[in-house]
């Protein structure tokens, strides 16, 4: 038997990796339009992305009660000293592997993935826990981008009727401060949604190894969360941001303002009420609909259709992968 003390500060320490990472890989979503329209400078984004990021990690938690105790059932997994282990080195490999490529995966739907390959490699298929992740992971992951998608086109062709008549030059300077709000939006509500799940991962952990009585996200779990998260969004995820703010469609100020606020209403909507949504695929699909609003031959479809096939794959790959850590953890005896 391994110190469970040692294993589960292991699992923390890993889970912060984790939210590290998806700052990092994530931190586009709040910065990539803002940048490519060159309103604000890399610098000054993401110093705005990290505070808010933090900011809103802090404001719910309804996020987290769904990734905690909403993907697999929490009293069918406590015999396993490494499942969450698994799930996030699972989780991890694929934020590291999607961020080389440049690919605007979803790092939300990796830990989900993870979580519930690791589960079904320790207890089987009963241990998934059906209707929560029927309707708080699939049915998010199909709505979230239609939403966003639709959402972007509509709110773009309502404010160019707007400005039809308005002179070109005073609106752009309009949306151009306008867009350091939306801007602002995207980063709280990424915060809001993607740092919970870094905190529902921990809380199982701490709930399996009977740290806490009950599912309740302890606050210094949230203020590490939320910190790592900024920290992460500190450094940037400049690979993405190419791909996000130049390669889908090319942005200017209204366009990056239509994108912004569609995708981070979607983002608050879905946190409300603890659906653990892909923040990525929401602006990414925002992106796409403001630009079709334009013409469709203005979007660049081969490069969504390469996201397209990242987001596919998340789940199933990420759940691969953490399956097989955790059936060697089995194997060569780190489990007992």
């Amino acid at each position: 038997m391994h110190d469970p003390w040692l294993i589960v500060v292991m699992i923390v320490l890993v889970a912060l990796v984790f939210d590290y990472t998806n700052g990092a890989h994530d931190s586009a979503n709040a910065i990539a339009t803002v940048v490519s329209t060159k309103v604000l400078s890399p610098g000054t984004a993401v110093v705005m992305a990290a505070v808010l990021n933090f900011v809103g990690a802090l404001v719910g938690t309804s996020v987290a009660h769904t990734v905690g105790g909403g993907i697999v059932h929490p009293g069918m997994v406590t015999g396993s000293q490494t499942l969450v282990l698994s799930a996030l080195l699972g989780a991890i490999f694929w934020n590291a592997l999607t961020w080389y490529l440049g690919l605007p995966s979803s790092s939300s739907h990796g830990l989900i993935g993870g979580l519930m390959g690791a589960a079904v490699a320790h207890g089987g298929w009963q241990t998934l826990n059906y209707h929560s992740i029927f309707m708080k992971v699939l049915v998010p992951l199909i709505l979230s981008p239609m939403a966003g998608l639709t959402g972007g086109y509509l709110l773009m062709l309502g404010l160019a009727w707007l400005c039809f008549r308005a002179n070109p030059g005073k609106a752009n300077k309009t949306f151009r401060r306008l867009q350091v709000l939306s801007s602002a939006f995207m980063a709280t509500s990424h915060g809001l949604n993607d740092a919970q799940k870094t905190m529902g991962i921990i809380t199982l952990a701490l709930f399996m190894f009977h740290w806490i009585p009950t599912m309740e996200v302890p606050l210094w779990v949230k203020l590490a969360s939320a910190l790592v998260m900024g920290l992460g969004t500190a450094t940037g995820g400049w690979r993405i941001v190419k791909t996000m703010g130049h390669k889908i469609f090319k942005l200017e100020a209204i366009h990056g303002f239509a994108a912004e606020t569609s995708a981070a209403m979607v983002i608050a909507l879905a946190s409300s009420v603890g659906a653990p949504i892909s923040t990525t695929h929401t602006i990414s699909s925002s992106v796409l609909g403001v630009g079709a609003s334009k013409r469709l031959s203005a979007v660049r479809w081969g490069v969504a259709g390469n996201m397209v096939v990242a987001w596919v794959l998340t789940i199933p790959m990420a759940a691969l992968v953490s399956g097989g850590i955790q059936l060697f953890f089995c194997w060569v005896g780190f489990n007992d």
